[in-house]
């Protein structure tokens, strides 16, 4: 088995990507992937090694995905606009001994030295502003995707693996606090491809898939991209989201599936000049990554007549859990369980709770992931002795078997469908020299759900920039990571232990 394989039995004239108004066919794709796995080998990239995929929305996230994991390689997907000092600290925690870089993270890449991942062998570029070969002078070598495969002598082919073996490692702040790798195996992600494949509304051959969801993120890489490629559908892939370029897309290119994050949904909710007529084709409306607004949902089917379709997942389940494709749809709910998941709803003494009581979602079943990457004990916090997952969200089940989720049992922030963990801002806030303390929260965004908040102590009584404390969030975390507003406060509100009470600050 290979997850790799889900492109092996489509027509060679069927389409599988269309990415920046260029078409790629099943056939075309199976080319460039051989073409890429076999140049990969050639520099000897072997079963198990760990690469990085620094790449956005593009036709070469897609070619460099399979291309690794065909080889038995392990993907790291990192996000393509993340600064330098993170990209740094997550592939050096993988021990990455390659990375295939994209136009968008190129320039932070190259400013990497030999010191700061000392693992990484060799570079490709996807497209270069400069023109890179073996002799290219950086700190290692480095090629394009072009000419790394031209360099193969030989046509590798797939390679055989065990349905433990690792195919990605995806950081997430997940369930178990600060970010860590979490590690999924080629038979837990085909395992809810074949969960979520069950259902009435899944992704079938003759769909166009909206995919503007993040590849580096879970739910855009096996949701959309490996539902889609696995049911031989074709995958339009999009930068970012734009509303109006997200009517002409779907009118022009009949888009039939678009699964989205809330901001994007309540992004289109406040577009009165939309025409419903130009949104037809779509059949399925999907939602996850964070609580979609029941007035989001309840707008867009009074203006447009779309069911938006609300489920749930986190990265250590592959991600889905629960699903509201194909049934009727209840605003709050985030739908059942898919078929071949376990769900258990546990209070504190880990018993199950009654009917429409609250407590903690525990998910078993074979897309739970096999833990986090060198740290065991992280990895016991959250999967216990018979393989429950403790996701640490609280929530409640009705009569009809539908989920709600309450609230988060951990100080989890969710931007835009993307996970902050606060220990990670406060550390960033901590490296500047004129900050003595920092506390983070979320707090809530019409658009992007919740948004990050600090509250930051100086040292000594000195005057801090607000403007100044973010951009040198930016510095050193991902955009979205990066608090959004800043206050300076004398102190900060402490319990008799000393603990920070972050709800008061909330």
């Amino acid at each position: 088995m290979n997850l790799a394989r889900i492109i092996e039995d489509h027509p060679d004239d069927a389409i599988a990507l269309i990415s920046r108004g260029r078409t790629t066919t099943y056939g075309a794709l199976r080319q460039q992937v051989e073409a890429l796995r076999s140049g990969l080998a050639a520099e000897g990239v072997t079963a198990g090694d760990h690469v990085v995929i620094v790449v956005g929305n593009k036709r070469h996230f897609v070619v460099a995905y399979l291309a690794v994991i065909g080889l038995g390689a392990v993907a790291v997907p990192l996000h393509p606009t993340s600064p330098r000092p993170e990209l740094a600290q997550q592939a050096t925690a993988v021990g990455a001994v390659a990375a295939i870089v994209g136009q968008m993270a190129e320039t932070a890449w190259r400013s990497l030295q030999r010191a700061d991942v000392p693992s990484l062998r060799f570079v490709v570029f996807c497209e270069p502003v400069q023109p890179v070969g073996a002799q290219d002078h950086g700190p290692w070598p480095s090629w394009s995707v072009t000419t790394i495969a031209e360099q193969a002598v030989a046509m590798t082919p797939i390679a055989d693996v065990a349905p433990d073996d690792l195919v990605a490692l995806m950081f997430t702040s997940g369930t178990a606090g600060a970010p860590r790798a979490a590690m999924l195996t080629h038979g837990n992600l085909l395992a809810n491809l074949e969960q979520i494949r069950r259902s009435p509304e899944a992704i079938r051959s003759g769909d166009v898939v909206y995919g503007v969801l993040p590849l580096s993120h879970i739910y855009g890489l096996n949701v959309v991209l490996g539902a889609t490629l696995a049911a031989g559908g074709t995958l339009l892939l999009v930068q970012r989201f734009d509303p109006s370029t997200f009517v002409e897309s779907v009118s022009q290119r009949a888009i039939t599936v678009v699964p989205g994050a809330p901001p994007m949904w309540a992004a289109l909710a406040q577009q009165p000049e939309v025409d419903p007529a130009a949104l037809r084709t779509i059949r399925v409306a999907l939602t996850g990554a964070a609580k979609t607004p029941v007035e989001v949902i309840a707008a867009l089917r009074e203006r447009f007549g779309l069911d938006l379709a609300e489920g749930y997942g986190l990265t250590e389940a592959s991600p889905v859990v629960t699903s509201s494709a194909g049934l009727p749809i209840r605003p709050g709910s985030v739908g059942r369980v898919v078929g071949g998941v376990e769900l258990r709803i546990v209070d504190e003494g880990d018993d199950d709770v009654l009917l429409g009581d609250v407590g903690e979602l525990w998910v078993r079943g074979p897309n739970v992931f096999a833990g986090y990457l060198n740290d065991p004990q992280a990895t016991a916090r959250v999967i216990d002795a018979q393989g429950w997952l403790h996701t640490g969200d609280l929530g409640t089940v009705d009569e009809d078997g539908y989920v709600y989720l309450v609230d988060r049992a951990k100080d989890l922030i969710i931007v835009s469908g993307f996970n902050v963990y606060p220990a990670e801002v406060e550390q960033a806030l901590l490296l500047h020299p004129l900050v003595a303390e920092a506390v983070v929260i979320g707090v809530p965004h019409g658009q992007a759900g919740e948004a990050v908040k600090a509250y930051v102590v100086a040292r000594n009584g000195v005057e801090l920039d607000e403007e100044a404390l973010i951009e040198h969030c930016q510095q050193h975390l991902a955009r979205y990571k990066a608090p959004s507003k800043v206050l300076v406060v004398d102190e900060l509100p402490r319990n008799l232990s000393g603990k920070v009470l972050r709800r008061q600050l909330a």
